[in-house]
């Protein structure tokens, strides 16, 4: 059975810089808050992380981030790692999961696609650059 890991948090903010301090002195987390061309996206380290691979390197930790609320985009979600974006977007439809945003690449971390699922949840999958570039 292939395993399917939630490998990443969000949550929106209406301010980067409070909320990058907030967690920061509240959990002692790492913010990097990242320019407009990647969205005005804050990242949150929230444990030891390996330097080749920017992975936690506990088991069972992951990272997460914080993206600008908007009245379309203003809840959390979490973030699943898949093998085959393509293959997992057919499944979420044939589950009756919608499709909210199209595969984008993310520069140096894979592709990312957000849907619906038969809740009202926004998730977001993710093919790792990693497991892009394995051979299949």
């Amino acid at each position: 059975m292939k395993t399917h890991p939630v490998v990443h948090f969000e949550m929106p903010y209406k301010d980067a810089q409070r909320v990058s301090d907030f967690y920061q002195k509240a959990f002692d987390w790492k913010m990097q808050m990242m320019g407009p061309d990647m969205g005005k996206y804050v990242v949150a380290v929230t444990g030891e992380q390996d330097e080749k691979s920017m992975r936690p390197k506990n088991p069972g930790e992951i990272n997460g981030g914080f993206f600008e609320r908007s009245e379309d985009n203003n809840i959390p979600s979490v973030v699943i790692a898949v093998e085959d974006i393509n293959d997992t977007i057919k499944n979420i439809e044939a589950a009756g999961g919608k499709m909210l945003k199209q595969p984008q690449e993310i520069p140096g971390i894979g592709n990312w696609a957000v849907f619906e699922d038969s809740e009202g949840n926004r998730v977001s999958i993710l093919e790792p650059k990693s497991m892009m570039e394995m051979p299949k």
